[in-house]
């Protein structure tokens, strides 16, 4: 799969310049496509070129957001992001009342009238979600589960009946907006049971279509981890074996994530080290960046945190036959009936 790294077709030739509310994505150097990346990419654009919002479900550190911006730049549009927040209200994303102007006239053209005329007029700005539904923008809302269900009430007839209901307020008198046939939306989300994340109304999630995206498969992570940290093929094997082997022993089974791999092969690069059992720049770095996880893991109540990490490097990185075919990875590939989809993480 190593020689499975291409590129999608570009989007259009359409050029629209950034302004102070959105940015214009582009494919980057970095970003790896094998076949997962390829084939999650497909299928949401599959449903964003007809109009269906898509939500991009998954733990940290599978890449949700990467993938999102690289689903946006396919489509050619500039991007609005917003960042799901737990103080966030209507107002947030759609705008609010921001004060008032107040004019007055004072006419004394005749010396012995006087004439006053005092007008007072509010002042409306608009949001971003605004401004990506008038103008027809792609809207990334990043972890829009952070934000309480009622602040994304004003979503359901957006993303339904593509009207945006706003306030009269607004200088232009408009209560009600057409949505831009071109807005589009992705959404992205960790699990519910993540610290600071909010159960989701039934009506929004009906009006979602969700890709349940996971940690990489072996082969995806050796690939970004070359591409994004500039180590040789066998030293990001070696910490991509490592890194899989303790996922099954913290807490949760999410981390180390993608993150993780990289951190260390840039460590690695910057130092000028390999990732060997006994070189001592990949122990030490190995044991700070991976034993978040598994401290709260004991035995006889002592942390057995580093010690998991010492035990996965000499398993996977001591002398003796290579990693991959003592673990097997050459004599039992993974199956790739049924993968678990996954994009990049930066």
């Amino acid at each position: 799969m190593s020689e499975a790294v291409e590129r999608l077709p570009s989007a259009p030739e359409t050029r629209f310049e950034p302004e102070q509310e959105n940015i214009l994505p582009e494919p980057s150097d970095e970003f790896v496509i094998t076949p997962y990346v390829q084939n999650v990419t497909e299928r949401g654009l599959a449903y964003l070129e007809i109009g269906y919002p898509v939500h991009l479900a998954g733990p940290a550190g599978t890449g949700k957001t990467t993938l999102a911006f690289h689903l946006a730049a396919q489509l050619g549009r500039p991007v609005v992001l917003i960042h799901g927040d737990d103080e966030f209200g209507s107002s947030d994303l759609i705008g609010r009342d921001a004060g008032y102007s107040k004019k007055k006239l004072v006419d004394n053209f005749i010396h012995s009238v006087l004439k006053t005329e005092e007008e007072m007029k509010m002042l409306w700005v608009d949001n971003r979600l605004t401004t990506a539904c008038e103008k027809g923008f792609t809207l990334i809302y990043d972890e829009f589960t952070r934000s309480k269900p009622e602040a994304n009430n004003v979503l359901l007839s957006i993303l339904a009946e593509k009207i945006l209901n706003l306030p009269k307020l607004r200088v232009t008198g408009e209560g009600y907006v057409d949505v831009h046939p071109d807005f589009r939306a992705i959404f992205t989300s960790n699990p519910e049971e993540y610290a600071g994340t909010h159960k989701t109304q039934d009506a929004l999630m009906d009006r979602l279509v969700t890709l349940h995206v996971s940690h990489y498969d072996r082969q995806t992570e050796i690939e970004i981890t070359m591409r994004k940290s500039g180590i040789s093929r066998p030293d990001a094997e070696r910490i991509v074996d490592v890194v899989r082997e303790l996922r099954s022993v913290g807490v949760s089974h999410h981390r180390p994530t993608i993150r993780a791999c990289i951190t260390i092969g840039r460590i690695l690069a910057h130092r000028k080290a390999r990732a060997g059992w006994n070189d001592p720049v990949f122990q030490w770095v190995c044991r700070d960046v991976l034993t978040t996880d598994t401290a709260a893991v004991r035995h006889d109540g002592e942390p057995v945190a580093i010690q998991k990490v010492d035990d996965a490097i000499q398993r996977i990185c001591g002398p003796g036959p290579a990693s991959s075919a003592k673990r097997g990875f050459i004599a039992t590939p993974e199956p790739v009936a049924e993968p678990d989809y996954a994009c990049n993480e930066t």
